[in-house]
C-alpha cells in the first residue's frame, strides 16, 4: 500500500470509529497526513486500522517497524505512545487517555533490515497490555509515532509512574507539546476481553 492510499484508509477508519472527529481529535488533527507507515505486530497478527483482537492476544509487547520518512536525516529518532481513549469503558471514558506504553529513541528500518524490530533505547513506560473487562464494549487502542527533536532524551519520570492509577488520565497531546514531538504516523486496533460477546 502506498503512503497516499494508507493516508486515505487511515482517515476513513478514524472517522468511521468516531475517533477523529471524536475522542482522539485532541491527539490527531483532522488534516493529519502520515509521513511513514507504522507497522505493529503481535506475534504473527498485524494491527491494521482498527482490526479486532482479544486481550489474550496482546499480553506481550508487539514488534514495531516503520520505514524512514522521506527527506529525514539518518540521525532522526522517534517516540511511540500506546494509549486507550476508552478507559475504563467506551461509555464512561473518565480515565482517558490510559498510558499503556511509551518507547523513545526508535530508529526506522533500513532497507536491509526488513522484518526486524525497530531499535530502541530504554522504555519510558513499560508495556501493559490491553485489559478491557468482559462486560465492557471493545476498547480502541491508538499507536502514535512522533518524531523527536534533536538531542531529546526522555526518562521514565517524564511520563509519570508505572502504577495502575498513575497511568490513567494521561495527556499525550500535552506530553508531545512539552517535548516538541511531531506526530508522523498512527495505527490502531480494537480489543475486547476474552469473555466478551456481542
Amino acid at each position: 500500500m502506498s503512503l497516499e492510499e494508507h493516508t486515505q484508509a487511515l482517515r476513513a477508519s478514524l472517522t468511521d470509529a468516531k475517533l477523529v472527529p471524536g475522542s482522539a481529535a485532541s491527539l490527531i488533527p483532522s488534516s493529519f497526513s502520515p509521513s511513514t507507515i507504522l507497522s505493529i505486530d503481535y506475534d504473527s497478527k498485524a494491527v491494521s486500522l482498527g482490526n479486532f483482537f482479544r486481550a489474550s492476544e496482546c499480553r506481550i509487547a508487539p514488534g514495531v517497524r516503520f520505514p524512514a520518512e522521506a527527506g529525514a536525516p539518518s540521525s532522526a529518532s522517534y517516540t511511540l505512545i500506546m494509549t486507550d481513549p476508552d478507559a475504563p469503558t467506551p461509555d464512561d471514558p473518565k480515565f482517558a487517555f490510559w498510558r499503556h506504553w511509551i518507547l523513545a529513541g526508535l530508529q526506522p528500518l533500513s532497507s536491509s533490515a526488513e522484518g526486524q524490530v525497530a531499535q530502541t533505547k530504554p522504555t519510558v513506560t513499560e508495556y501493559l497490555g490491553p485489559g478491557p473487562k468482559d462486560d465492557s464494549k471493545p476498547h480502541r487502542y491508538l499507536f502514535l509515532l512522533y518524531k523527536e527533536p534533536e538531542g531529546l532524551e526522555l526518562k521514565k519520570e517524564d511520563a509519570g509512574g508505572e502504577e495502575f492509577v498513575q497511568r490513567r488520565s494521561f495527556k499525550p497531546d500535552v506530553f508531545a507539546e512539552k517535548h516538541r514531538l511531531k506526530l508522523v504516523a498512527v495505527n490502531w486496533m480494537t480489543v475486547a476481553g476474552d469473555g466478551w460477546s456481542e
